[in-house]
């Protein structure tokens, strides 16, 4: 059974499958859930775009659906927001990159480039602020130096990475299985915070996610970035937002700990982490570069704020590193954000996304929601 643990303290909105009914928007109180989907907001992104939302939420009628510990299909928390991903937002993980980069998405290469150059480039980039001129003083001794690279461009430029992760209702939710693409054999979970962000750009609450990382595919060309990360069940959001209110803020975001562990079928265990205090790009700051008057999200949108972790722990052979195997269990925590959980599986065997925005609001106009 599988069940999320939740901060009984939280604001929380999210969503789950009821049968014979369809996607539901739900909350959390007293330990119970309970649907309130309604005419007046019969979508999380309605309730986002409310200027109530927190009240709203506290105080909308609903039916109690069963207690938290039952078990539930839950989906993503969001439903008609784009999905969007910040990558190279922290100086280690950005290391990780540059190797990926040097390495041409082979792992046999990437253990003898770290050892080469990942400190180097670590300790010269850790306390650099992006955009700044000490950040273009470095940028000139690397090229100098032949280590440049477009990934230290986004990290240290004035202009952040922000990509398309997924489509609209693509993602999966807690309990899921997280999809790898078939031809990766170098890969990684990326633990990391979304935020929840409306259509003005004002930032209501957060949720965890695992932005899957094809590092083969994405190592031999930046162009195969697309490929590397929007694949079918290849993100994973949940298990539920929590919503800003007097007990959560964005100041929580900014002092986050992130743990990861990575339970597989062999026995191997990997443990990760990754602390928000060490992105190098304020959460503000990245929510601005992705939406304002250059770039409109009339539904909203979901940002993951890029992560730390970069796993080198090897698992099979010595200086091979770390990849999946399918049947990992992935589970990403935070003592305010609950966990997400996920079994890796090939993309191709994971069930197809055949549910999008047409088939909702089909569900939602038959149900008399519209």
């Amino acid at each position: 059974m599988n069940i999320p643990t939740l901060d009984s303290n939280g604001l929380w909105l999210g969503r789950v499958e009821r049968a014979g009914i369809g996607p539901s928007v739900v909350t959390l109180r007293h330990g119970r859930v309970v649907d309130i989907t309604s005419k007046t907001a019969p979508t999380v992104r309605d309730i986002m775009e409310r200027d109530d939302t927190a009240d709203y939420v506290q105080k909308a009628q609903g039916q109690d659906i069963g207690p938290l510990d039952t078990d539930h299909r839950w989906l993503a928390p969001c439903d008609l927001q784009a999905i969007k991903a910040c990558g190279v937002t922290f100086a280690g993980s950005m290391v990780e990159r540059v190797i990926e980069e040097q390495a041409a998405g082979d792992p046999a290469k990437a253990d003898a480039i770290r050892a080469r150059i990942g400190d180097r480039i670590g300790d010269s980039l850790s306390n650099i602020v992006p955009g700044s001129s000490d950040a273009a003083e470095v940028k000139e001794a690397l090229i100098a130096e032949d280590l440049w690279s477009q990934y230290l461009e986004v990290g240290i430029g004035p202009d952040a990475e922000v990509f398309s992760k997924a489509q609209v209702l693509s993602s999966v939710g807690f309990g899921a299985s997280i999809g790898l693409h078939p031809i990766s054999t170098w890969n990684n979970p990326e633990p990391e915070i979304v935020l929840t962000v409306t259509s003005q750009g004002e930032i209501k609450g957060a949720t965890l996610g695992n932005d899957v990382n094809l590092r083969d595919v994405e190592g031999r060309s930046a162009l195969l970035l697309s490929k590397a990360k929007d694949n079918n069940a290849s993100c994973a959001i949940g298990p539920m937002i929590r919503l800003f209110d007097e007990t959560f803020s964005l100041d929580d975001i900014r002092q986050a700990e992130l743990t990861l562990t990575v339970t597989g079928p062999d026995g191997f265990v990997l443990d990760g982490s990754s602390s928000m205090s060490q992105i190098s790009r304020d959460p503000v700051d990245l929510v601005k570069q992705t939406i304002g008057r250059h770039h409109q999200y009339p539904d909203g949108l979901m940002l993951f704020l890029g992560t730390l972790f970069a796993p080198t722990q090897d698992r099979d052979t010595p200086g091979g590193g770390f990849t999946h195997k399918l049947g990992d269990v992935v589970t990403i925590a935070n003592a305010q954000l609950g966990a997400l959980t996920n079994t890796v599986r090939l993309s191709t065997e994971c069930p197809e996304w055949t549910f999008g925005a047409s088939h909702l609001m089909r569900n939602l106009a038959h149900r008399g929601l519209l």
